[in-house]
């Protein structure tokens, strides 16, 4: 073999070793790697673990405070109710009323929802009204009515201060629910579309179930006679789109009352 073989066999044994040598390198700078990333994914998915479960602590916390929420604007309102001697299913029949008229008028399942949940305060204001007037057996005073009237302004300023939206939408309803079409409720004579939908939802429900339920004032009417006047009234107190919703899902609108009847 000549000098020139003996050199390139040579050179080729010292790459073959250079090449090993940086394999070998390479190869455990890779383990190395490896166990660095395992040890870090598994320190992330430990992290990632604790949040999920902070999270969900955080979730639960937040449904337990709606929850209450609509338990309290649900018992403040019966409260007002029983202070007139009216029983809590009226306003868990305005409640119910209330989804209904939303749902078919075209508002959003939550606005549905938050109605719902918020029309049994409509009257809260009625917890500062006097007994006397609240419960007279009989027609009252032009004097008693404008106190009585001071209902829905008192129910404003109640719950308009309140950063909760349930509570917004209570405040609304309250101040609202006494305004008419034509312009002629109160407490401020507004009209028309210019009345919040909440609003005018809530005055049909509750005049709907007032009309049929027997109140210390008067006895209860029949249907025949309500829907008289919801006919009637159609235009004048009520949204018309709202009188011809009831008409339309009138079943479902006794469904309810015969479900939740006073006993």
């Amino acid at each position: 073999m000549s000098s020139a073989e003996d050199k390139l066999l040579q050179e080729l044994d010292e790459l073959k070793a250079s090449f090993t040598h940086t394999i070998d390198k390479l190869s455990k700078d890779l383990k190395r790697q490896n166990k660095i990333m395992a040890r870090s994914d598994k320190r992330q998915r430990k992290e990632y673990d604790e949040l999920q479960i902070k999270l969900k602590e955080v979730e639960e916390l937040s449904s337990e405070i709606e929850e209450t929420q609509r338990e309290v604007v649900f018992t403040m309102g019966a409260i007002g109710e029983s202070r007139s001697k009216e029983t809590g299913n009226h306003v868990k029949r305005v409640a119910e009323y209330s989804y209904l008229f939303a749902k078919y008028y075209g508002l959003p399942e939550q606005e549905c929802i938050m109605l719902k949940q918020a029309s049994p305060m409509h009257d809260i204001g009625k917890v500062a009204i006097p007994d006397a007037i609240l419960n007279k057996p009989g027609r009252l005073t032009p004097e008693e009515f404008d106190k009585m009237k001071e209902h829905a302004q008192l129910g404003y300023e109640m719950l308009k201060y309140s950063s909760r939206y349930l509570l917004k939408v209570a405040s609304i309803v309250a101040y609202e629910h006494h305004e008419k079409w034509n312009g002629k409720g109160y407490p401020q004579g507004t009209k028309g579309e210019n009345i919040h939908i909440y609003g005018r939802i809530t005055a049909v429900a509750d005049v709907f179930d007032a009309l049929g339920s027997a109140r210390v004032y008067k006895p209860s009417w029949d249907d025949e006679k309500i829907f008289n006047l919801l006919k009637a009234e159609r235009g004048e107190h009520f949204d018309p789109t709202l009188i011809d919703i009831f008409f339309k899902h009138l079943d479902e609108f006794l469904a309810i009352r015969n479900k939740l009847q006073d006993f």
